[in-house]
């Protein structure tokens, strides 16, 4: 049970989704116009890459500096999140009065340094509004995330050509998303007091063993998400046109979309399974379904439309339904007063990994073609499987003694 009012406590999860969802708009917001912004601008295939990977980078810069300084526990969280998403909007609007594709990179760089105060310091305040439906509650926001960052390439399939339109939305969105937190959200009462800087604070959390299992499985589960995202959109399309679907990228676009927005059901539904049958369980049976679409890509490509779009939804389904689960185990492994810290430093260490599989998946299909380049994300999921079979196991133990 939650201390006080539980019905507070969801009025504040609902609040906070909204905002979730408004602020991570601004993460795909120049992914999802990557095609015309290459009509435009001439772009290389090389810069189209790193208007993605730039904000994987510039999330990772922002999170380790973030980590560093125990920023989302020595402030508090509301601000924090406030101030990411002001400062990423206004980045991301920038965009649009620039004519250079290496300022265009530069830009989303600092949107994702924006980010990372959008994104830990979400998950921390969650968390201070719940102790026993933590996994759903976090789940709930994950993917109200997960559906923000779907949601620019619906702008894109509805703008057309139009590429300003969709990025000055997503800006204003996620200002709106700000506002909501810093005058709505209120802080909960699991929530731990600031803290003053404490130098020690990593080394502290990684001599925890289930944080470190948490945080591996975490990695496995990372090596695989982030490119499947960003590349579902390509896949797809290689596939409609290798069977011969007339319109085959405004097809990809809308497959992108279902296949990122299915994951929000499915981060929601692995919450809820996850408080009553366990999160490693749930974040392992996440992670089979996820490494066997990943490994099916090479059976349906060039098949019919319908049992593509049906393989990337299940896909996006299982391959970000277990995120929210190894936040939760973070922040249960992790002490209060370091909470904030831990989550950041688990994100920092993913999305640095994310920038590997990114940069990878691309260049793999032009050797063996997008057929078979996702094989490449497989062993990510296998080795995640790995990791949470050794905390269940520790859990098992644990519970029985």
């Amino acid at each position: 049970m939650n201390v006080g009012n539980p019905h507070a406590a969801w009025v504040m999860l609902a609040a906070l989704a909204v905002a979730e969802f408004l602020g991570m708009t601004l993460w795909f917001s120049a992914t999802a116009v990557t095609p015309v912004l290459i009509a435009e601008f001439g772009m290389s295939s090389t810069h189209a890459s790193w208007l993605t990977i730039a904000v994987q980078a510039g999330f990772v810069v922002g999170t380790l500096a973030s980590a560093l300084a125990n920023l989302a526990d020595v402030f508090n969280a509301r601000v924090v999140f406030f101030g990411g998403a002001v400062i990423g909007a206004a980045a991301n609007a920038a965009v649009l009065v620039v004519d250079s594709p290496t300022a265009m990179v530069v830009l989303r760089f600092f949107t994702g340094a924006a980010l990372a105060c959008v994104y830990p310091p979400g998950m921390k305040i969650a968390a201070g509004w719940f102790r026993e439906q933590r996994g759903f509650a976090l789940g709930i926001l994950i993917g109200a995330l997960t559906l923000g960052k779907a949601f620019p390439h619906l702008l894109s399939a509805l703008y057309g050509g139009s590429w300003r339109g969709p990025m000055l939305l997503a800006s204003c969105l996620a200002v709106a998303g700000g506002l909501l937190v810093i005058t709505v959200v209120r802080d909960g009462p699991y929530l731990a007091p600031t803290s003053p800087f404490d130098p020690h604070a990593i080394r502290r959390l990684v001599k925890i063993r289930g944080a470190r299992l948490a945080t591996f499985g975490y990695l496995g589960h990372m090596w695989e998400l982030y490119a499947m995202w960003t590349w579902i959109a390509v896949l797809a399309t290689a596939s409609f046109s290798a069977s011969g679907m007339a319109s085959a990228a405004a097809a990809g676009s809308l497959a992108a979309f279902l296949a990122i927005g299915s994951g929000t059901a499915g981060c929601a539904l692995a919450g809820w399974l996850a408080d009553r049958l366990g999160r490693a369980r749930v974040a392992i049976w996440a992670m089979w379904a996820s490494a066997a679409c990943a490994a099916l890509t090479v059976v349906v490509f060039g098949g019919p439309p319908a049992i593509v779009f049906l393989l990337v939804m299940v896909w996006g389904f299982a391959v970000v339904a277990d995120s929210a689960q190894f936040s939760a185990l973070v922040s249960e492994y992790s002490p209060a007063d370091h909470i904030g810290t831990a989550l950041t430093l688990q994100t920092c260490l993913g999305f640095l990994l994310t920038m590997v599989t990114i940069e990878l998946l691309p260049r793999t299909a032009e050797i063996v073609s997008w057929r078979y380049a996702s094989l490449l994300l497989v062993p990510g999921p296998l080795l995640g499987i790995a990791a949470m079979n050794q905390l269940a196991a520790n859990e098992a133990r644990r519970t029985k003694n």
